[in-house]
């Protein structure tokens, strides 16, 4: 005798119920049996769809059933973070790093009772060492100037909100950005989808230029020089990043399908509306290191002599030595260079590209800043950085690796009421702050998440004057190497000085640096006038192609 297999039971009890329902309704005429025929009926043609439908075997071998799963799947996400992860779990931010942002967002008490829930004797815990000497620091508004030696240098934050576009997120989570910076007096960084109304809150700004040039390109997509100089002109526009790559997606295009390309959208980036706009990898205005150069110096005159820096993930490291060597020849260079951490970002990416491509911050902000001390440029250019930068130790640690200061984008975002759904790429963000969604980003109360913004910065650089206070220090820029420790093992613990490689100034110029790999390898053979790889590196490829 033919038994049914148990997993079409749902649906076999929705068609039994559907009968029955049908039945005591034709008999007894009582609307709870209607009831009953809409629920069950509902059911039975889910399952009915199930079973014929050829797009998913698993809703076919389980009608009904399949959809637990699914909607199970949906929301593990949000189980995970609500009832499995610990809290110092990092995935990719942890419950005490968001709960710190909230609570010092809202300005309440951001001390934690009952000692540490970290693991001090793990291998790679990191800390800071106190003095017995400590100082008393009464201001912490901590600066630093950005292109002293040009027309209009600017006076920046050591921590300032990163790039993020018009458009990834959305129009009231700019607004409330851009207010609570002009409060605070930090810098918004415009991301690469121009300058939008919303940036124009009276915050400052520096203006993100991607390979699109959103805001300042002609009808083919290329650079035009008079719309840019227009823009750069406004007093609210503080200096200009040329964005070579970012740690979302380095190296990696976009497409913004015209759907998407609103009335709006349109205007702050002057493309066409409801047509498909491209990001290109690579820039159009600029094809080597050395010309490179030459459209900082363009930009910086256009601009009426704002600085003018870039911004990237490290990846190939002869395309950065290239870099350096055309700012030697040339006898300029970038005002900033902003590194952008490779461990992904605000941005949806492949899934390669988030977890496999770029550099990780710490290395990458390692090679910019000895790099820089060895070409004898250090001094002249200064570095900021961006990668999961949340606390007051995140900048402590980031600084005295060599950083003059510090950018973040999903700490500012966790501000605004971001609760890391990971759903900034499905337009139904939660909190309606990655969102296009009218009714979702509407939802969005900009003064009072421009105020948190400010408590956010604020409260931050509170905590991070109070630590360098307790290392006996006056100003993050004194913070070297050798203030933070890390165990090595349960039995070994080394300072950054110790654990890393730093190259002495003018090194790259003598010689000196030869003994670091990565240097010895790739220094010598890197070309001022070309991004392409070594003859070395070119004989490796093909030695594997015979």
């Amino acid at each position: 005798m033919y038994r049914l297999p148990s997993r079409y039971g749902a649906y076999a009890i929705s068609l039994a119920g559907l009968v029955v329902c049908l039945l005591g309704l034709a008999l007894l005429h009582a609307w709870p049996w209607g009831l009953g025929v809409l629920a069950f009926g509902l059911l039975a043609a889910l399952g009915t769809h199930d079973l014929f439908q050829h797009h998913h075997t698993v809703s076919r071998n389980y009608p009904i059933l399949a959809h637990l799963r699914y909607w199970l799947e949906s929301i593990g996400p949000e189980i995970r973070q609500y009832f499995i992860q610990s809290d110092t779990e990092e995935r990719p931010f942890s419950r005490e790093q968001r709960s710190l942002v909230y609570r010092r967002a809202k300005n309440t008490i951001d001390k934690q009772p009952f000692g540490s829930q970290r693991d001090m004797q793990a291998p790679g815990y990191e800390w800071m060492n106190h003095s017995l000497a400590p100082t008393r620091i009464e201001d912490h508004d901590f600066r630093i100037v950005i292109g002293a030696d040009r027309p209009r240098p600017y006076s920046a934050s050591v921590f300032n909100i990163s790039a993020m576009s018009f458009g990834a997120l959305s129009a009231n989570a700019i607004r409330a950005l851009n207010e609570g910076a002009r409060e605070g007096g930090f810098y918004h960084d415009t991301g690469e989808g121009g300058l939008s109304p919303h940036h124009r809150q009276g915050g400052d700004l520096v203006w993100e230029l991607g390979s699109g040039y959103f805001g300042c390109r002609d009808a083919e997509g290329r650079f035009d020089p008079e719309r840019f100089a227009e823009t750069a002109g406004l007093e609210a526009v503080k200096m200009i990043e040329i964005k070579l790559s970012q740690g979302a997606k380095p190296g990696h295009g976009g497409v913004l399908p015209g759907p998407k390309v609103t009335p709006e959208i349109a205007a702050t980036r002057g493309v066409p509306e409801g047509l498909d706009v491209i990001s290109p990898a690579a820039h159009s205005a600029f094809s080597t290191p050395r010309e490179m150069i030459a459209f900082i110096q363009r930009l910086r005159e256009l601009s009426g002599g704002k600085p003018v820096g870039i911004k990237l993930a490290i990846g190939h490291p002869w395309e950065w030595f290239a870099m350096v060597k055309a700012m030697r020849e040339e006898g300029d260079h970038p005002d900033f260079v902003v590194v952008d951490g490779g461990q992904g970002g605000t941005g949806a990416a492949p899934l390669e590209f988030v977890n496999r491509l770029g550099m990780p911050l710490t290395e990458a902000l390692l090679l910019v800043h000895n790099t820089l001390v060895g070409a004898g440029l250090r001094d002249k250019v200064r570095v900021g950085a961006a990668g999961k930068v949340i606390s007051a130790f995140d900048i402590a640690r980031t600084m005295a690796l060599g950083a003059d200061w510090c950018n973040a984008a999903r700490g500012y975002m966790f501000a605004l009421g971001c609760i890391q759904a990971q759903s900034c790429h499905t337009d139904r963000c939660p909190s309606g702050v990655a969102t296009q969604n009218p009714q979702r980003g509407g939802r969005l109360d900009v003064p009072l998440k421009a105020e948190r913004v400010r408590h956010f910065h604020a409260n931050t650089l509170k905590a991070l004057a109070e630590m360098l206070a307790a290392a006996g220090l006056n100003h993050p820029g004194e913070l070297g190497p050798e203030h933070v420790i890390r165990r090595i093992s349960r039995h070994e613990v080394r300072n950054l000085a110790t654990l890393f490689d730093f190259v002495p100034p003018n090194a790259l110029l003598s010689g000196g640096a030869a003994q670091h790999p990565v240097f010895r390898d790739y220094w010598e053979l890197a070309d001022p006038d070309s991004f392409a790889p070594p003859a070395s590196v070119w004989q490796l490829r093909q030695s594997k192609l015979v």
